[in-house]
């Protein structure tokens, strides 16, 4: 059963019951006489943080990380054939994270009922192996847990059929069965099975738009004496993966390139509790682009993220700390590092292991002190511990200050660099040369990289010359409006603009790709104007509308799509007479600007120039249009006119067809659809 995330209160309870001094909700579990005998637990997938857990007055348990999710067993402490009263306690503290992290139970909580010999929590781990498109072995092992007083002898049986995710449906049936041997497990213990079966012509997965992403479900049957005792139900994928020095990231045997965004866990306006929909319209929004990787900057994300890249076809870095022992702020994760990073970690790995779609794990961001032997010895802890839980997957770091050689780069699989590979700020001293040579044999990418800032629809002026610039008060940015013009050559002095990051992964084609930093705008880190509510760095704005860098990215990206991009607006009635720069975004190879049907030149883009840029165009009121070529033949064209006065205001929603099992399931707070409202100006 799933609760209502706001936990709401109850005839006859005092939210304040426990500790009026931390956030506290509760609600009733009716357990009736048909439960007597059974295991009860609740698993919650997320809370802010600190949580601890009553029930009927006494304390369960609790699970301090405001990102894990973990579960507490119930069964002591329940009245069978009456209400029981459950609590919860959280205590967010001031100062805990550099980012808006949310508050409370921001993730959805799940009553669980089992057999005291059941599959375990997380019980199931799944990979493939030998795989083609004409067969693949696919290993599993059972985890079994015994909550009894008794040996229990059980069997488990497993059947596979092709999944689709979105409709929670097979589409055929049973393609492979597999029989495990039987084994006893003893009170209060755990047994793992484990067992391998090939299936034939299987289904791949891999990400769009050259691959599908198709998934199986495997379920799980266990049995004791005769009786079918539990059904466990592990979505998976068939893939292969290789992580190849010289050519990047290989699926299934075929080269693709990262390109992918780093994202933190809110909604906007919608805060931090998850929201299915609100994730779903990111994703799309980002696939759109081109987009095919993400990275869950920094922590573990909410589950149904996972399932939505899956189902989506997304290629996944997990990611789950920020910090280790060395704060970034006075109350965040350093405070109890040194005792919650094992359970943390290894309850991350087994949370997410299952997923076609995570294809490597990082345990960290921009750790301080990378250089010091105790940190390097803390990260290779920390990658042994990812190794034990799953050998399948490389481990990585972000790392901004480690120098090749140095014991901390050693420790990784695939060396992340942010923002160093390609040179921080106006440098052109970047280190992807010197890491190539350190380690020819360790797959490279940028795993930050960019971090331009804009304001959507923001024009600066004048306008840098060069394809780079720091911002300034005079240099794209007004600290009084707290504003950075829409340019997208704009960064703080660590990072740099797209066409930089461009040009230095053409320069070093081993490069794999990138996470950049980010695809959306988050709650919090508005750099560099500390003073604002919202950070600058996003390809897409808070309310979900596409900067001007959308369309730069999706030239890159996803270079099929025939489409020219012109920039700014051309509404200026203060700068008749003045020199307003035109830039165009577009995947084409020559392009040619009209100015009120003057033509101002046709341009060819040069190697290592990501977009047309007609800097000395004098403005004035009309029309400006391009003409994009590719190939020697038309490709896209766009016009920007001048408006007046608005006339009126017109809505459109994002889709206009809804799923049935999205109505059917549909819970306050989840939204249907995201109407657009804009103004229709006259010209």
């Amino acid at each position: 059963m799933t609760w209502d995330l706001n936990f709401p209160k109850t005839n006859g309870y005092n939210e304040n019951v426990v500790d009026p001094k931390g956030l506290v909700k509760g609600c009733l579990i009716p357990v009736s006489p048909d439960d007597e005998g059974k295991s009860i637990f609740l698993d919650i997938d997320g809370a802010m943080s600190y949580a601890a857990v009553w029930l009927n007055g006494h304390l369960v348990g609790g699970w301090p990380f405001g990102y894990a999710s973990f579960r507490l067993d119930l069964t002591p402490y329940l009245m069978v054939g009456d209400d029981n009263l459950l609590a919860i306690r959280l205590d967010n503290a001031v100062d805990n994270s550099r980012w808006y992290p949310g508050a409370g139970i921001y993730r959805n909580v799940w009553l669980v009922k089992t057999n005291p010999t059941h599959v375990a929590q997380y019980g199931t781990y799944i990979t493939t192996s030998d795989v083609s498109n004409i067969s693949a072995i696919v290993n599993f092992a059972v985890e079994v847990e015994n909550s009894g007083h008794s040996n229990q002898q059980f069997a488990v049986q497993t059947e596979l059929r092709p999944f689709a995710a979105a409709a929670e449906s097979v589409t055929s049936g049973v393609v492979a069965e597999l029989a495990m041997p039987n084994m006893t497990v003893a009170p209060g213990e755990r047994r793992t099975v484990k067992g391998s079966i090939t299936i034939t012509q299987p289904l791949l997965w891999g990400p769009p738009p050259t691959q599908k992403p198709n998934l199986y479900l495997a379920t799980t049957t266990l049995i004791v004496n005769e009786t079918v005792v539990d059904v466990y139900e592990t979505p998976f994928g068939v893939r292969s993966v290789t992580y190849n020095a010289d050519k990047g990231i290989l699926i299934n045997g075929k080269a693709v390139r990262v390109q992918g965004t780093c994202n933190h866990h809110d909604h906007g306006s919608l805060g931090t509790a998850f929201n299915i929909r609100a994730a779903e319209r990111q994703l799309e929004m980002l696939q759109e682009m081109g987009s095919n990787a993400l990275r869950t900057s920094h922590n573990p994300p909410a589950p149904e993220l996972l399932d939505l890249a899956d189902q989506m076809g997304f290629m996944v870095l997990d990611e789950t700390f920020d910090v280790w022992n060395t704060q970034k702020t006075d109350n965040d994760f350093h405070t109890i590092f040194s005792d919650w990073h094992e359970p943390d970690l290894r309850a991350f790995i087994r949370r997410d292991r299952n997923h076609p779609s995570v294809i490597a794990w990082s345990f960290g961001n921009e750790i301080p002190n990378q250089g010091k032997p105790t940190v390097a010895a803390t990260a290779k802890a920390l990658a042994e511990i990812i190794r034990e839980e799953d050998p399948t997957r490389p481990s990585t770091a972000a790392m901004d200050t480690a120098h090749p050689g140095s014991a901390f780069a050693n420790v990784v699989d695939i060396i992340g660099l942010n923002y160093q590979g390609e040179g921080r700020g106006t440098s052109t001293d970047g280190s992807f040369a010197d890491f190539r040579k350190f380690y020819p044999n360790k797959l490279i990418w940028s795993s930050e990289s960019s971090s331009v800032l804009s304001t959507r629809g923001t024009y600066i002026f004048p306008v840098t010359s060069g394809n780079n610039a720091i911002v300034g008060d005079r240099s794209g940015g007004n600290s009084s409006s707290m504003q950075v013009s829409s340019y997208e050559l704009y960064a703080p002095n660590w990072g740099a603009s797209p066409e930089k990051v461009f040009a230095a992964h053409d320069r070093n084609p081993y490069v794999a790709g990138e996470f950049v930093w980010t695809g959306w705008d988050y709650l919090g880190e508005p750099t560099p104007y500390d003073m604002a509510r919202s950070s600058y760095f996003g390809i897409i704005d808070l309310a979900g509308f596409k900067k001007d860098r959308f369309y730069l990215y999706q030239a890159r990206w996803n270079p099929e799509v025939s489409m020219a991009h012109i920039l700014p607006h051309w509404t200026w009635p203060e700068r008749v007479g003045k020199v307003t720069p035109v830039h165009v975004f577009s995947s084409g190879d020559e392009a040619e600007l009209f100015v009120n049907g003057e033509s101002k030149g046709r341009k060819t883009r040069e190697e290592y120039e990501y977009r047309f840029r007609w800097d000395d165009v004098v403005y004035q009121p009309g029309y400006i249009s391009v003409v994009v070529y590719k190939g020697g033949k038309t490709w896209a064209s766009d016009t920007k006119r001048t408006v007046g006065e608005a006339k009126e205001l017109k809505m459109a929603a994002d889709r206009i067809t809804i799923r049935a099992d999205e109505a059917s399931n549909w819970q306050p707070g989840q939204p249907y659809g995201y109407p657009t409202i804009g103004q229709q100006r006259r010209r």
